[in-house]
This record gives C-alpha cells, structure tokens and sequence, in this order.
C-alpha cells in the first residue's frame, strides 16, 4: 500500500457493501464513502486546490471529518488538522505557517475564526461542516460535494507529501511535522500484526481527530475496512453509551480517560462486552490505573502504543499478552513494548553510540515511518534526522528480550493528559509578566493527567504576583492546556549548569523519585 487512496479503493472493492460510517444520523457503506470522498476532492479542485495545496480543518469528531483527511488525500492536497484546544493567536499561527488556502470549521469553532478573520493571511475559503445552513461567507460542506463531479484519486503516493501535524517546540513556536503518504501507510502496515483489526470491527472515534493517534487508529480501521462511529469529544457517559449500542471492538484512549472510565460509577450499567481491543498510549499510564482497568474491562485486550508525531506515530507495543499479572509475561505493564516491524530502534548515548543492553540512552529509530522533517525548518529537520536516526529525545533502555522501557525525557516536553506541552513555550509565556525574574517549568506527577504542569518563579525583588495571577497571565497567551495548573515561588535563585542553564534535572528530582515511570 503506497497512498492513503490506496486504502480507500481496496475498502470500496473487498468491503464495499459493509458499512464504512454511521454518525447522527447519517450512515454510509465504503462504496458510497469511496464516492463521497472523490466528489469532496473535485470539490476542492474547483476551490483552487491543487497537488500539494494544504487543506485545514478545526472541529470535533464527525464523519465529515473523516471525510476530510481521505478527500484532501484523494485530492493530492495535504490536510493540516488544527488542535482545537489552541488559543486564537496559536491557531492563527498554524494557518499561516502552513500557508492553509481551505479551511474547514464546524459551529463549535466558527466564532473563533470569525474573530480571526483579519489575521489569517493565506485562507481564502471557509468550508462549513456543521448542520444546518451555512454562515455567511461561508460555503456548506454538503453543496461542496453535491456540486461536483467524483474524480479519480491523485497519482500522489509514496513519499509526497500528504498531511503537516504540528506539535509544540522547544523555541515555544509549533513545528509542523511533514508525513507522507508512505510514512503512514506503512506505519498502519507495521502495527496490523499486534492490532488484529478486520472488517468486522466497529472503531469509535473518542480521542480528538486532530491528533495524531486517533489518526494512526483511523488509518488502521479504514485499511481493514472497519467501520468508523463518533463522539463529538470524550465524555464519560457518551462513550459508554456509544460503546454499548454501537457494539464497539476497539477504541483509543489516553490514560486520562481510561482513568475516568474505569472509576465511572455508571460503569457497571453498561454492558462494554464487545469491546475487543483498547488502545491507548500518548501519555504515562500508572500501574494502578491499568490494574484497575484490567479489572473493569476483563473482555478487552489492551495496547500500548509508544511513539511520537516525527515516527507517524507509532515505534513501539506492547501488546495484551503483556498486561497480565500472572504467567510468564507479567511484570511488564510499565514497559513501552516492542519495536514494529521495519524499524530499526536503538539506544544511542551523547555522541549517538549504541548503548549496551540495558543502559539508558535516547531513543533513536529510522525506518519507512520517520517523517520527511519539519515544514520550513531545515536546520531543526537536520538537527532531529542526524546521522539517519529520528533522535526522539525520550530517554529509555532495552531489556534482554527488546522490551522497550522509556524512563525519562531527554527533552523538556511534558505530557499531560496525552497533550504535548513544552516547557519553553510556557516559560516564555510566564516571563512577560512584568513581576517574573526567573522561572522553570516542569513537569510533576499526576494521578489523573499523568503529569501536571508546574511552574517554579522567582520574583524580582520588591515585585508580587500570586499563582493564580499567573496562571491567568498565561491563558491570555497561550492554551490553558499548556498554563501551569500549580505555582512554586522562591526567593533564592534558580539552580545553574556551568553553562548557566537551569538545572531542571535537579528541580525534577525531588516530585519524580519515588516514580517508576516518567514519560508515556
């Protein structure tokens, strides 16, 4: 498989009959989903989009949006899925920086937009996704297609370029991560032998659709020609609704919804019996919760995913055999898993040499799903794609059986609540207010989020501000995901490197050493 139209034709000719997505209402078989989607795509030739063009999108989960990533793909466009929880000035950001010339936006963010209609340079069209009419200005998604003629898929495949995700970077501005079509084909390739899906499965789109995991699981369910349902976000009790009358196989999770779920009182007035599969990963899972799940869900086999954007996404495993307590493989549930097939993993120390078994090192990999580098950022794609390895600046070792155990964050980014949050940008965000002469964020143990934001301040000398003063200063300028949830003031200076770096290692240690496990 080479493209992502690829996928769509095998789902059309082999399950064409089967039904491909069913959500409010609507419901349609991978023949009429195959039809749609090239209708979608002449769609957006008509708009001015061309092989290459890049295609937004802001909004819940819906089939529409499903519809989205297959018809830019159909297109030869790239998509650029936009995280919904971004603040106004980030979103603009991304528009621009991607040099998006579509945007497709539902109700729920069509005020934002609205209010940033002066500041987006490049967007020329809006495309409206929600029910009923459309806005002004605006043109309905389902005329977009009506008035279109179905069109053959693209001759893109292989290594063009089919979708930018960005992610957050260590200079506190997004960098867009370039995949291509066989970054991702083939990541779902490597990842079917663990993830046994068929045609017979039912998906349910529970984690946001922008983000990069729910995308790999998409891409896994449609290859096999499974069918798609939807919540628009997660909420513990419409998932656990949908999951029962929907008979769901298999759902994503981030550990912070497992979490809510599992400890859900409603929980055992649904019958989740169906349930074959759950996947999860994108943050730290504590063992209790797992033990806790294990025990909630005992029908369902549960797989970890370790990996990051750069990789499309996933690197590593583990599958359901390993989350056991008893038997020849337990006492791995805080392992990451085992490298796919293709990939090449290794533990590499500073100066990228092969570490032995079982000393910790970065974790570095090259195989067909690392990224072709980051959007208009050279220098950071070398930087990352050094000597041919993805340098993915988590730190880990590998035991004797290529068990995978990530044990630290070579990079400063935090993980919270399966949201990537880099401690520069919010640093930068603390630092304009006029009272901060020094600050530090980290992140910090959290029984539900995996890790919480924390920021360490030293005021300068005569100034005053609260932690609440803070928290809120920072939500005028970045996500609230991304704000610090707690504050540590102190009055002596930050501890410094002899290169005059703080030394965020040693303010870590004190919150992390009674923890087994530091990064999802």
């Amino acid at each position: 498989m080479s493209s992502l139209a690829q996928a769509i034709r095998h789902a059309a000719q082999v399950n064409g009959a089967k039904i491909a997505s069913r959500h409010a209402g609507r419901e349609q078989t991978w023949t009429e989903f195959q039809t749609r989607i090239s209708c979608l795509a002449s769609g957006l030739h008509s708009l001015g989009i061309c092989a290459g063009g890049r295609v937004a999108c802001l909004a819940l989960n819906s089939d529409r949006y499903l519809e989205f990533y297959y018809g830019v793909a159909w297109s030869g466009a790239v998509f650029v899925p936009v995280n919904t929880r971004l603040a106004p000035a980030e979103i603009s950001y991304w528009l621009n920086d991607s040099g998006s010339t579509v945007l497709f936006v539902d109700e729920t963010f069509l005020p934002v937009i609205d209010g940033l209609r002066d500041q987006l340079k490049t967007i020329k069209h809006l495309v409206y996704m929600g029910n009923g009419e459309a806005p002004d200005g605006c043109l309905p998604y389902e005329d977009v297609l009506a008035n279109s003629t179905p069109v053959a898929a693209t001759t893109r495949n292989g290594d063009d370029l089919v979708g930018i995700f960005y992610t957050g970077g260590t200079t506190g501005r997004s960098k867009g991560v370039m995949l291509s079509h066989r970054n991702l084909t083939h990541n779902v390739l490597q990842a079917l032998p663990v993830i046994d899906m068929t045609a017979d499965d039912v998906y349910l789109h529970t984690a946001p659709m922008f983000h990069i995991a729910d995308a790999f699981a998409m891409m896994v369910a449609t290859t096999m020609g499974a069918t798609h349902v939807f919540v628009p976000a997660f909420e513990p009790l419409q998932v656990m609704q949908n999951l029962q009358q929907e008979k769901v196989t298999c759902v994503l999770l981030v550990p912070t919804m497992i979490n809510i779920l599992v400890n859900h009182p409603s929980l055992p007035d649904y019958d989740l019996s169906s349930l074959r599969y759950m996947l999860y990963g994108a943050s730290p899972m504590p063992e209790a919760v797992m033990l806790k799940a294990l025990e909630a869900l005992p029908n369902a086999g549960f797989i970890q995913a370790y990996g990051q954007t750069e990789a499309a996404p996933v690197i590593t495993l583990l599958g359901p055999e390993y989350h056991t307590t008893s038997g020849p493989y337990a006492g791995n549930l805080t392992a990451a898993g085992k490298a796919l097939a293709g990939i090449d993993l290794a533990i590499l120390d500073e100066q990228d040499k092969p570490l032995p078994t079982g000393e910790v090192g970065e974790i570095c990999i090259h195989g067909d799903n690392v990224m072709l580098g980051y959007w208009n950022l050279p220098d950071m794609t070398a930087e990352a794609l050094r000597g041919g390895w993805l340098h993915t600046g988590d730190g880990g070792r590998l035991d004797q059986d290529g068990l995978l155990f990530v044990v630290d964050r070579v990079k400063d980014m935090i993980v919270s609540g399966g949201e990537n949050v880099y401690s520069a940008e919010t640093e930068q965000a603390i630092y304009t207010h006029p009272a901060v002469a020094e600050c530090a964020v980290i992140g910090i143990p959290h029984d539900t989020w995996g890790e919480q934001v924390h920021a360490i301040v030293r005021l300068h000398e005569g100034a005053s501000a609260t932690d609440q003063q803070l928290i809120d200063h920072c939500k005028t300028l970045i996500a609230a995901f991304k704000c610090p949830k707690s504050v540590e003031f102190r009055t002596q200076p930050l501890p410094l490197s002899g290169a005059g770096k703080i030394l965020k290692k040693d303010l870590r240690a004190a919150y992390w050493e009674d923890q087994d496990r530091n990064v999802g």
